[in-house]
């Protein structure tokens, strides 16, 4: 299961580097918005820990928390 998810946040991370980034909506919705790391991290976050804050702060760090989460938990 962790070889499945490493696929995937990998997969998501290199996707953006492949699309065009000449498209001016795209610039617009992404700059005015979370991002799908910090809304992966706050979704990790709560189901983990029941805590707003907490979901706050990971949200903040992102990515480096959605990793960690994915190396950590219990199947």
């Amino acid at each position: 299961m962790k070889k499945i998810g490493l696929f995937v946040f990998f997969l998501a991370i290199s996707f953006p580097l492949l699309a065009e980034t000449n498209n001016d909506a795209q610039t617009v919705v992404t700059s005015q918005g979370i991002s799908l790391g910090t809304a992966i991290a706050v979704v990790a976050s709560w189901s983990k820990n029941k805590s707003i804050l907490w979901a706050i702060i990971h949200g903040f760090f992102s990515w480096l928390y959605v990793i960690y989460f994915a190396l950590t938990r219990n199947d």
